[in-house]
Formats: C-alpha cells, structure tokens, sequence
C-alpha cells in the first residue's frame, strides 16, 4: 500500500510541478501583453484580472509544492483530516477537504 501512495504522491507532485510550469509561462505571456500598446489584443481590465488569475495559481501551486516538501501535503489545514485522493488529483493544490472548503 505504501508503494501506491508513494506512486500517487509522485504523480500529484509531477502534476503540480507542470502547472507551476504552466502558470509561470502564462504570466510570462501575459506580462509581455500588458506591456505592449494593445495589450495583445485584450481588453485592459480583462488583461489584468488574467494576470491575478495566473499570479494565485502559481502562488497556490508554489504553496502546495512547499505543503509536498515539509510533508502536509493532502492534509486539510482547518480540520487535520486528509484530503481525499480524487480532490487532489482535480485541484492538486487544495488546502481544505470539500467540508471544510465549504464552510469557508
């Protein structure tokens, strides 16, 4: 069983490390937008909120890889109980369990 959760525990930290990839070149591209006199074609309020959207993905990633490192990873962080496999492999960087998230 062990064998399975290390598996498991690699797949989920190969998947955050390529959204981490991911995130950090659509903020690269983005930037590169919003610095060029048309913004590259999008509006410039959409172009910003983009921006936020890219910036807490590679933030909520970056903290989910560091939760991985010091061994909290899967552990919801209000009431202690582990997050469900199937919820870290649709939102791997997910602090709470669904009941938790909910109350919040």
């Amino acid at each position: 069983m062990t064998h399975t959760l290390d598996d498991r525990t690699k797949t989920l930290r190969e998947l955050l490390e390529r959204q981490f990839g991911e995130y950090t070149d659509q903020l690269t591209e983005l930037t590169l937008h919003s610095r060029q006199r048309d913004h590259g074609g999008h509006d410039p309020d959409t172009l910003r909120r983009l921006v936020e959207v890219a910036q807490q993905g590679v933030a909520d990633t970056a903290q989910a890889l560091k939760r991985m490192s010091e061994g909290r990873y899967g552990v919801c962080e209000r009431c202690g109980h582990d997050i469900p496999t199937a919820r870290l492999e649709i939102l791997p960087s997910a602090r709470f369990c669904v009941p938790c998230q909910q109350r919040r």
